[in-house]
């Protein structure tokens, strides 16, 4: 059984996406390019992930992944009001996503968001 800890979520466009399920593995957006490594938060931080960096924007999946299946490539380090985030240092292997949903805009502007584990 997977502790709720273990789950960790990612905020993809679309088409981005379906890179990555063409080739089996998402090696990031440009962002994630740019700093080194893949940009993923955890239950509690991703709301305010999409708030903050994907604000107004449609055609967005949220992706759960079993970070305990990442392995010691997934690190957890201070970021965005100290708080710990999980980093991956390494393309992420699909085999590893326990799903994908869509990220829909709500009536206020907000995503609206599926259950979650934090």
């Amino acid at each position: 059984m997977m502790t709720a800890m273990s789950v960790v979520y990612k905020i993809v466009p679309g088409a981005l996406w379906e890179q990555a399920r063409q080739t089996g593995v998402f090696h990031g957006a440009p962002i994630d390019f740019t700093d080194g490594y893949i940009h993923l938060s955890t239950g509690k931080q991703v709301k305010q992930t999409a708030a903050l960096y994907f604000a107004g924007q449609t055609d967005l999946l949220l992706v759960a992944i079993d970070g305990d299946a990442l392995g010691d490539k997934l690190v957890f380090e201070v970021s965005r009001g100290g708080d710990l985030f999980p980093h991956h240092y390494a393309s992420l292997p699909l085999s590893a996503v326990l799903w994908e949903k869509p990220l829909p805009l709500g009536p206020d502007g907000a995503h609206i968001f599926p259950d979650l584990a934090e």
